[in-house]
Order: C-alpha cells, then sequence, then structure tokens
C-alpha cells in the first residue's frame, strides 16, 4: 500500500470519485481520440447523474478534455475554458443498466470527423476503469502503459503483437481480446511493464488488418 491509498489523490475537491477521477476519465477519453475534440457529448449516470453538477463532476471531465489534471486550479472554470478553446459541450443524463454509479459516456467529435466514444466509471480514490470503447468491451485503468488496438478478427495478428513487444525486451502484463462477431472487428488491450517507443507503436500499425494502435501513459503525458 502506498500513500496515494491511504491519503487520495491531490486534487481540486470535493470528492475524489466525483471530481479526480472524473478528471482521470476525461483526460484518458482525449488521449483515446488523439486530441482535444471539437464537440463533446457527457452523459452522466447514477450518482453522477444525481449529485454530479455539486460536486463539480461536469466541469472535471470537461477539464480532463482539456487535458487538465485533477489537482488543476482551473477545473472550476473549465466550462469557460472549453469555450475558448473552441470546444462545445453538451452535458446530458442517462439511464445505463448494470453499470456502475459513477459512470460516464463520452462522445467525442474531432475537428477532421474523427469520433470515440468512451465509457467509464470512478472506482473512487481517483482510480477510474475504461468499460467500453466504440460500444466494444474493455477494462483498464490507465495504470500502466496500455496499448490498444483496433484490428481485424484474423488468425496470427495476436502472435504479430506478442512478437513486436518481444523482440524489443517488452513484458506484457495483462491481455485482453473483445471482438463483435467472427472476422468482424477485435480489439486488443496489452497493458506492458515498460513505457514503449514510438518505433514499437509504428511497427504494430503497419501489421497488416491492425486498423488502429493508441498508445496510453498517462505518467508520460
Amino acid at each position: 500500500m502506498n500513500i496515494f491509498d491511504i491519503m487520495g489523490p491531490i486534487m481540486v475537491g470535493p470528492s475524489s470519485s466525483h471530481t479526480a477521477g472524473a478528471a482521470r476519465m476525461g483526460y484518458v477519453a482525449r488521449k483515446l481520440l488523439g486530441f482535444q475534440p471539437a464537440r463533446a457529448n457527457i452523459a452522466l449516470h447514477g450518482s453522477f447523474a444525481a449529485t454530479g453538477a455539486g460536486h463539480g463532476t461536469d466541469k472535471a471531465i470537461v477539464a480532463g478534455l482539456l487535458a487538465m489534471k485533477p489537482d488543476d486550479p482551473n477545473i472550476p472554470r473549465s466550462f469557460q475554458l472549453a469555450k475558448e478553446a473552441g470546444m462545445e459541450v453538451h452535458i446530458q443524463t442517462v439511464d445505463l443498466r448494470d453499470a456502475h454509479p459513477n459512470t460516464a459516456v463520452m462522445t467525442l467529435i474531432g475537428e477532421r470527423g474523427r469520433t470515440v466514444v468512451v465509457n467509464a466509471s470512478s472506482l473512487g480514490g481517483g482510480r477510474i476503469r475504461v468499460n467500453s470503447i466504440d460500444g466494444m468491451a474493455a477494462s483498464f485503468s490507465g495504470d500502466m502503459p496500455t496499448l490498444i488496438i483496433r484490428n481485424q478478427d484474423k488468425p496470427g495478428i495476436v502472435s504479430e503483437v506478442s512478437y513486436c513487444l518481444a523482440r524489443r525486451a517488452v513484458n506484457i502484463a495483462t491481455m485482453q481480446l473483445y471482438r463483435d462477431r467472427r472476422e468482424g472487428l477485435s480489439v486488443m488491450v496489452l497493458e506492458c511493464d515498460q513505457p514503449l517507443s514510438p518505433e514499437i507503436i509504428d511497427d504494430i500499425q503497419l501489421l497488416g488488418g491492425v486498423v488502429r494502435c493508441i498508445y496510453l501513459n498517462l505518467e508520460e503525458s
């Protein structure tokens, strides 16, 4: 157990789950899109929907989308800062079946039309879990260097990705595989023990059948 587990994150209050975790969720969603969104539709579920406005959950998610960290003193001003940055924000509530009470669905749209839909939950103490990306199941926290690979569901891709990491002495801590249907699209989530170089990301992106490779390392960014 470390001091973070005992005392919680350094943050702008009032709540680690409703504020610090929410800011982290927005930040991870931004990273998954690849850049600051031009438009953000944020749907709040459960406790987020009931008490989010009072706890600043909406402001914290928007702050994360602007690349702010949980301890940024400008979090209370995030709506105004988003407007100044040209980011259109819409907040609504949603009722999700069997979802964690601190869950948000963030639909982010970039200027060039790229879109990502991220379903994520705040678990307390500033910790989060990404539950799905673009409707496909996932389960990761962003605490470790993480690869999220969208690929065609065909034989050999998993071994090719593993080989790209092994030949650069990168150890895989966890691997998760999800697909929408047989021979359709798949999502591969790999949490690694070491940070990854840009060369590794490029090698994986060039593999046959890989549609998109996203690298998430919150410590570096």
